[in-house]
This record gives C-alpha cells, sequence and structure tokens, in this order.
C-alpha cells in the first residue's frame, strides 16, 4: 500500500525493479518500470481516496503482471492528445509497451493492470 501521492512514482518503480530482478526477467524491467510510473501517476492525478496497492505478480507461465489498485470506479481513458500537449499519452505509452492492458472493475473501485511477456529464448 502506497499514499496517493506522486512521490509514490518512484517507490513503486523500485517495487518493480526489485520483483523482476529477483525473478531474473531484466528484458522486462524498463517497460513494466514505465507502465507502473504511468499508472501511479495517473492515480495520483485522478483517483480518490488516500492509498493505492501496486502488486507484481509472476504467472507460472513466465509472464508478469503488474496492477495498481485505487478507490476511484472511474476508468481511465486513453486520449488522443494534441501533437503539442504536454500531458495525455500516459495509456497510449502503456499500451505500446505492455503486451495487453485493462481495467477490472471492483465494487470500492478498480484495478489497472498491464501484462509483459518475457523474450521466447530458442
Amino acid at each position: 500500500m502506497l499514499p496517493r501521492e506522486p512521490e509514490s512514482t518512484a517507490v513503486a518503480r523500485h517495487l518493480v525493479r526489485g520483483a523482476l530482478d529477483r525473478w531474473c526477467l531484466d528484458e522486462l524491467v524498463e517497460g513494466a518500470a514505465l507502465v507502473v510510473t504511468e499508472l501511479v501517476t495517473n492515480c495520483a492525478q485522478h483517483a480518490r481516496g488516500t492509498t493505492i496497492h501496486v502488486v507484481v505478480a509472476l504467472h507460472r507461465t513466465g509472464w508478469v503482471r503488474v496492477s495498481v489498485v485505487d478507490r476511484d470506479r472511474k476508468p481511465p481513458v486513453q486520449r488522443m492528445p494534441a501533437d503539442d500537449a504536454e500531458r495525455g499519452r500516459g495509456l497510449a505509452l502503456v499500451d505500446a509497451v505492455a503486451t495487453q492492458w485493462g481495467v477490472d472493475p471492483l465494487p470500492w473501485g478498480k484495478r489497472v493492470w498491464a501484462d509483459f511477456a518475457p523474450e521466447v529464448r530458442t
């Protein structure tokens, strides 16, 4: 559980990097760190409540899910900002970097998640 504030992005990145390092999934670190930064930033700016939950889970088949849970039931909206806009590209980055992503509504809020698949080595 983290406070719903911009400074929590650094803690969330550290959590993601540590988990992926422990699981020897170095190739996923940069993308997952970028995504958790965007998701936590969205929570800090738009969600309600005082805390958020960041979860990093390793599936038995090797893919990783990064999720952020907050107490706002309103789903995030992917926007198409103007070329000169300084904000509004976060979910487009998530879409470009993650293997897939989505939103799970919860009775008291939502879970925004992103999956990352490791490279297949032959």
